[in-house]
Protein backbone atom coordinates (compact mmCIF):
# COMPACT_ATOMS: atom_id res chain seq x y z
CA UNK A 1 0.00 0.00 0.00
CA UNK A 2 1.29 3.33 -0.88
CA UNK A 3 -0.36 6.64 0.28
CA UNK A 4 0.38 10.37 -1.16
CA UNK A 5 0.42 13.15 1.63
CA UNK A 6 -0.16 16.77 0.34
CA UNK A 7 2.33 18.22 2.85
CA UNK A 8 1.31 21.77 2.01
CA UNK A 9 -1.74 23.94 3.59
CA UNK A 10 -2.25 23.00 6.82
CA UNK A 11 -2.29 25.52 9.51
CA UNK A 12 0.78 23.84 11.42
CA UNK A 13 3.33 23.79 8.52
CA UNK A 14 4.32 21.02 6.76
CA UNK A 15 6.63 19.66 10.00
CA UNK A 16 3.13 18.44 11.63
CA UNK A 17 2.06 16.45 8.62
CA UNK A 18 5.32 14.57 8.55
CA UNK A 19 5.46 13.77 11.54
CA UNK A 20 1.91 11.80 11.50
CA UNK A 21 3.35 10.61 8.45
CA UNK A 22 6.55 8.92 9.64
CA UNK A 23 4.66 7.79 12.89
CA UNK A 24 2.14 5.95 10.68
CA UNK A 25 5.71 4.28 9.11
CA UNK A 26 6.89 3.23 12.04
CA UNK A 27 3.59 0.92 12.44
CA UNK A 28 2.57 -0.37 9.96
CA UNK A 29 3.72 -2.04 6.88
CA UNK A 30 3.10 0.69 3.72
CA UNK A 31 4.82 2.99 2.07
CA UNK A 32 4.26 7.01 1.29
CA UNK A 33 4.96 9.69 -1.25
CA UNK A 34 5.51 13.25 0.42
CA UNK A 35 4.22 15.75 -2.48
CA UNK A 36 5.30 18.81 -1.89
CA UNK A 37 8.61 21.73 -1.39
CA UNK A 38 11.47 19.19 -1.95
CA UNK A 39 13.69 21.17 0.16
CA UNK A 40 11.29 21.90 2.80
CA UNK A 41 10.41 18.63 2.78
CA UNK A 42 14.18 17.28 3.30
CA UNK A 43 14.89 20.27 6.00
CA UNK A 44 11.91 18.30 8.17
CA UNK A 45 12.90 14.73 7.54
CA UNK A 46 16.67 15.63 8.71
CA UNK A 47 15.18 15.83 12.07
CA UNK A 48 13.58 12.51 12.32
CA UNK A 49 14.75 8.34 11.41
CA UNK A 50 12.53 6.56 8.93
CA UNK A 51 13.08 3.87 6.68
CA UNK A 52 13.99 5.32 3.36
CA UNK A 53 13.69 2.37 1.50
CA UNK A 54 9.72 3.06 2.22
CA UNK A 55 9.46 7.17 1.46
CA UNK A 56 9.25 9.00 -1.37
CA UNK A 57 9.56 12.93 -1.96
CA UNK A 58 8.09 14.03 -5.04
CA UNK A 59 8.45 17.73 -5.45
CA UNK A 60 5.79 20.23 -6.02
CA UNK A 61 5.85 24.03 -6.02
CA UNK A 62 2.48 25.18 -6.02
CA UNK A 63 -0.28 25.64 -3.55
CA UNK A 64 -3.81 25.73 -3.73
CA UNK A 65 -4.71 28.59 -1.25
CA UNK A 66 -7.62 28.46 0.73
CA UNK A 67 -9.25 32.02 -0.93
CA UNK A 68 -8.57 30.72 -4.48
CA UNK A 69 -11.25 29.80 -6.72
CA UNK A 70 -10.66 25.80 -6.37
CA UNK A 71 -11.97 24.90 -10.22
CA UNK A 72 -9.77 27.85 -11.77
CA UNK A 73 -6.58 27.07 -9.57
CA UNK A 74 -6.95 23.11 -10.77
CA UNK A 75 -6.39 24.42 -14.20
CA UNK A 76 -3.92 26.49 -13.87
CA UNK A 77 -1.58 25.41 -10.97
CA UNK A 78 -0.79 21.93 -12.82
CA UNK A 79 1.98 21.48 -10.28
CA UNK A 80 0.20 22.12 -7.14
CA UNK A 81 1.03 20.09 -4.28
CA UNK A 82 -2.73 18.71 -4.32
CA UNK A 83 -3.24 17.94 -7.82
CA UNK A 84 0.35 16.24 -8.01
CA UNK A 85 -0.97 13.89 -5.34
CA UNK A 86 -4.11 13.23 -6.31
CA UNK A 87 -2.77 12.88 -10.27
CA UNK A 88 -0.71 9.80 -8.70
CA UNK A 89 -3.70 8.28 -7.52
CA UNK A 90 -5.08 8.20 -11.26
CA UNK A 91 -2.45 6.99 -12.64
CA UNK A 92 -2.43 4.17 -10.24
CA UNK A 93 1.30 5.06 -8.39
CA UNK A 94 -0.83 5.46 -5.55
CA UNK A 95 -3.42 4.15 -3.29
CA UNK A 96 -4.75 7.27 -1.46
CA UNK A 97 -4.13 10.47 -1.47
CA UNK A 98 -4.56 12.55 1.85
CA UNK A 99 -4.34 16.64 2.14
CA UNK A 100 -5.20 19.14 4.90
CA UNK A 101 -4.62 22.35 2.46
CA UNK A 102 -7.96 24.06 0.79
CA UNK A 103 -10.97 21.34 0.97
CA UNK A 104 -12.52 23.11 -2.08
CA UNK A 105 -9.22 22.66 -4.10
CA UNK A 106 -9.18 19.12 -2.72
CA UNK A 107 -12.90 18.15 -3.81
CA UNK A 108 -11.93 19.53 -7.25
CA UNK A 109 -8.86 17.83 -8.00
CA UNK A 110 -10.65 14.29 -6.72
CA UNK A 111 -13.77 15.32 -9.64
CA UNK A 112 -11.46 16.31 -12.54
CA UNK A 113 -8.55 14.40 -11.81
CA UNK A 114 -10.57 11.10 -10.56
CA UNK A 115 -13.55 11.25 -11.48
CA UNK A 116 -17.05 11.11 -9.89
CA UNK A 117 -18.65 7.31 -9.94
CA UNK A 118 -21.65 6.63 -11.97
CA UNK A 119 -25.10 7.24 -10.41
CA UNK A 120 -22.99 10.30 -8.60
CA UNK A 121 -23.92 13.81 -8.52
CA UNK A 122 -22.47 15.47 -5.98
CA UNK A 123 -19.20 13.79 -4.38
CA UNK A 124 -20.00 14.25 0.07
CA UNK A 125 -17.52 14.09 3.10
CA UNK A 126 -18.85 12.20 5.40
CA UNK A 127 -17.69 13.19 9.24
CA UNK A 128 -17.51 10.71 12.40
CA UNK A 129 -19.55 11.36 15.21
CA UNK A 130 -18.65 9.74 18.89
CA UNK A 131 -21.57 8.43 20.13
CA UNK A 132 -23.14 6.82 23.31
CA UNK A 133 -22.24 3.45 22.59
CA UNK A 134 -18.48 4.00 22.01
CA UNK A 135 -18.28 3.86 18.09
CA UNK A 136 -19.34 6.48 15.58
CA UNK A 137 -22.19 7.79 13.44
CA UNK A 138 -21.54 8.49 9.85
CA UNK A 139 -22.64 12.57 8.99
CA UNK A 140 -23.11 13.25 5.46
CA UNK A 141 -22.57 15.63 3.90
CA UNK A 142 -20.42 17.94 6.44
CA UNK A 143 -19.62 20.74 3.78
CA UNK A 144 -18.48 20.01 0.03
CA UNK A 145 -22.35 20.40 -1.16
CA UNK A 146 -24.18 23.66 0.23
CA UNK A 147 -27.17 23.22 -2.02
CA UNK A 148 -28.99 19.48 -2.53
CA UNK A 149 -31.89 18.24 -4.11
CA UNK A 150 -33.47 15.22 -2.34
CA UNK A 151 -32.59 12.47 -5.20
CA UNK A 152 -28.51 13.63 -4.16
CA UNK A 153 -29.51 13.06 0.04
CA UNK A 154 -30.61 9.92 -1.34
CA UNK A 155 -26.95 8.84 -3.24
CA UNK A 156 -25.67 10.11 0.23
CA UNK A 157 -27.44 7.56 2.40
CA UNK A 158 -26.29 4.92 0.21
CA UNK A 159 -22.98 6.21 -0.17
CA UNK A 160 -22.67 6.25 3.47
CA UNK A 161 -24.03 2.81 4.17
CA UNK A 162 -21.26 1.26 2.14
CA UNK A 163 -18.64 2.48 4.00
CA UNK A 164 -20.25 1.88 7.25
CA UNK A 165 -20.03 -1.44 5.78
CA UNK A 166 -16.82 -1.19 5.28
CA UNK A 167 -15.20 0.58 7.90
CA UNK A 168 -17.08 -0.83 10.77
CA UNK A 169 -18.24 -3.99 9.70
CA UNK A 170 -22.24 -3.69 9.66
CA UNK A 171 -24.10 -5.88 7.90
CA UNK A 172 -27.28 -3.54 7.49
CA UNK A 173 -26.10 0.21 8.87
CA UNK A 174 -29.26 2.23 9.96
CA UNK A 175 -29.45 5.35 7.92
CA UNK A 176 -31.22 8.42 9.24
CA UNK A 177 -32.32 11.89 8.24
CA UNK A 178 -31.93 14.72 9.70
CA UNK A 179 -34.27 16.67 9.99
CA UNK A 180 -36.09 19.18 12.61
CA UNK A 181 -38.53 16.48 13.65
CA UNK A 182 -39.27 12.72 13.86
CA UNK A 183 -42.27 12.52 12.03
CA UNK A 184 -42.70 11.42 8.51
CA UNK A 185 -44.79 15.20 7.43
CA UNK A 186 -41.37 17.18 9.57
CA UNK A 187 -39.00 19.64 7.65
CA UNK A 188 -38.90 21.83 4.38
CA UNK A 189 -40.13 20.71 1.04
CA UNK A 190 -37.05 18.84 -0.06
CA UNK A 191 -36.55 17.14 3.54
CA UNK A 192 -39.98 15.29 2.95
CA UNK A 193 -39.31 14.81 -0.65
CA UNK A 194 -36.07 12.72 0.24
CA UNK A 195 -37.71 10.93 3.31
CA UNK A 196 -40.26 9.45 0.95
CA UNK A 197 -37.21 8.89 -1.96
CA UNK A 198 -35.23 7.46 0.83
CA UNK A 199 -38.50 5.27 2.45
CA UNK A 200 -38.42 3.58 -1.25
CA UNK A 201 -34.68 2.25 -0.97
CA UNK A 202 -35.27 -1.44 -0.97
CA UNK A 203 -31.57 -1.76 0.01
CA UNK A 204 -31.39 0.97 2.62
CA UNK A 205 -32.02 0.27 6.20
CA UNK A 206 -33.62 3.64 6.21
CA UNK A 207 -35.18 4.04 10.14
CA UNK A 208 -36.97 7.44 9.60
CA UNK A 209 -35.69 11.18 10.60
CA UNK A 210 -33.52 11.91 13.24
CA UNK A 211 -33.27 15.01 15.24
CA UNK A 212 -30.41 17.28 16.05
CA UNK A 213 -30.66 15.93 19.74
CA UNK A 214 -30.43 12.51 18.61
CA UNK A 215 -27.04 12.35 17.12
CA UNK A 216 -24.74 11.02 19.98
CA UNK A 217 -26.93 8.59 20.99
CA UNK A 218 -25.95 5.17 18.43
CA UNK A 219 -29.32 4.57 17.64
CA UNK A 220 -28.53 5.65 13.92
CA UNK A 221 -24.94 4.45 12.15
CA UNK A 222 -25.68 7.00 8.85
CA UNK A 223 -27.27 10.49 9.06
CA UNK A 224 -27.78 12.28 6.18
CA UNK A 225 -28.21 15.75 5.62
CA UNK A 226 -26.75 18.52 2.79
CA UNK A 227 -23.52 19.71 3.23
CA UNK A 228 -24.56 23.31 4.81
CA UNK A 229 -26.30 21.91 7.44
CA UNK A 230 -23.62 19.20 8.35
CA UNK A 231 -21.30 21.81 8.18
CA UNK A 232 -22.69 24.46 10.59
CA UNK A 233 -23.76 21.48 12.82
CA UNK A 234 -19.79 19.94 12.71
CA UNK A 235 -18.39 23.34 13.34
CA UNK A 236 -21.05 24.16 16.16
CA UNK A 237 -20.00 20.89 17.73
CA UNK A 238 -16.56 22.12 17.41
CA UNK A 239 -17.28 25.12 19.80
CA UNK A 240 -19.29 23.52 22.32
CA UNK A 241 -16.20 21.06 22.80
CA UNK A 242 -14.03 23.93 23.22
CA UNK A 243 -16.50 25.81 25.07
CA UNK A 244 -17.22 23.13 28.32
CA UNK A 245 -13.17 22.35 27.61
CA UNK A 246 -12.34 26.20 28.81
CA UNK A 247 -14.99 25.94 31.52
CA UNK A 248 -14.08 22.25 32.89
CA UNK A 249 -10.30 23.41 32.80
CA UNK A 250 -11.74 26.64 35.54
CA UNK A 251 -13.33 24.30 37.53
CA UNK A 252 -11.43 21.01 37.70
CA UNK A 253 -8.27 22.07 36.46
CA UNK A 254 -8.06 18.78 33.99
CA UNK A 255 -9.96 17.37 31.81
CA UNK A 256 -11.28 14.09 31.55
CA UNK A 257 -10.43 11.66 28.80
CA UNK A 258 -13.66 11.56 27.12
CA UNK A 259 -12.61 15.20 25.56
CA UNK A 260 -9.89 13.53 23.26
CA UNK A 261 -12.81 11.32 21.57
CA UNK A 262 -14.83 14.78 20.42
CA UNK A 263 -11.55 16.90 20.08
CA UNK A 264 -12.07 17.48 16.61
CA UNK A 265 -8.08 18.72 16.47
CA UNK A 266 -7.27 14.83 17.74
CA UNK A 267 -9.88 13.02 14.62
CA UNK A 268 -7.75 11.53 11.96
CA UNK A 269 -10.03 12.70 8.95
CA UNK A 270 -12.80 12.21 6.86
CA UNK A 271 -12.73 10.55 3.29
CA UNK A 272 -14.12 12.48 0.15
CA UNK A 273 -17.04 9.85 -1.32
CA UNK A 274 -18.00 9.30 -4.29
CA UNK A 275 -15.26 9.88 -6.31
CA UNK A 276 -12.96 6.55 -8.16
CA UNK A 277 -10.08 6.94 -5.80
CA UNK A 278 -9.23 7.39 -2.15
CA UNK A 279 -9.27 10.90 -1.23
CA UNK A 280 -8.65 11.53 2.40
CA UNK A 281 -9.62 15.46 3.75
CA UNK A 282 -8.02 16.30 7.00
CA UNK A 283 -9.24 18.98 9.21
CA UNK A 284 -6.78 22.64 8.56
CA UNK A 285 -5.86 22.38 12.16
CA UNK A 286 -4.53 18.85 11.92
CA UNK A 287 -1.04 18.33 14.19
CA UNK A 288 0.12 15.07 13.83
CA UNK A 289 -1.69 12.76 15.83
CA UNK A 290 -4.74 13.72 13.32
CA UNK A 291 -2.65 13.57 10.54
CA UNK A 292 -1.70 9.75 11.53
CA UNK A 293 -5.47 8.71 12.45
CA UNK A 294 -5.82 9.77 8.85
CA UNK A 295 -3.66 8.15 7.48
CA UNK A 296 -5.19 5.27 9.30
CA UNK A 297 -8.22 5.69 7.67
CA UNK A 298 -6.67 5.90 4.24
CA UNK A 299 -5.40 2.47 4.84
CA UNK A 300 -8.52 1.27 6.55
CA UNK A 301 -10.46 2.57 3.09
CA UNK A 302 -7.90 0.67 0.29
CA UNK A 303 -8.21 -2.18 2.05
CA UNK A 304 -11.90 -2.57 2.85
CA UNK A 305 -11.92 -1.80 -1.35
CA UNK A 306 -14.55 1.20 -0.02
CA UNK A 307 -15.13 2.11 -3.77
CA UNK A 308 -15.98 -0.85 -4.85
CA UNK A 309 -18.30 -0.94 -2.45
CA UNK A 310 -19.48 2.32 -3.28
CA UNK A 311 -20.40 1.47 -6.43
CA UNK A 312 -21.83 -1.28 -5.46
CA UNK A 313 -24.28 0.13 -3.07
CA UNK A 314 -25.13 2.81 -5.66
CA UNK A 315 -26.06 -0.16 -8.33
CA UNK A 316 -28.69 -0.88 -6.22
CA UNK A 317 -30.62 2.48 -5.33
CA UNK A 318 -33.96 2.65 -7.81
Amino acid sequence: MKIAVDVMGGDYGSGEVIGGVLRWLRESEGSVILVGPEQEIAAVLAEHSYDAARLEVVNATEVIAMGESPAIAIRRKKNASIVVATGMVKAGQADAVLSCGSTGAQMAAALFILGRMEGIERPPIVGAIPNARGTHSLLIDVGANVDCRPGQLVQFGALGSAYASAIQSIAKPRVGLLNNGAEETKGNAAAAEAFTLLKQQPKLNFIGNVEGRDLFNGDCEVIVCDGFTGNIVLKAMEGLVLFLAQQTMRELGRLPSIYQAVDYRQVGGAPLLGVKGVSIVCHGSSKSQAIYGGMKIAAQCVESRIVEQQQQSLAELI
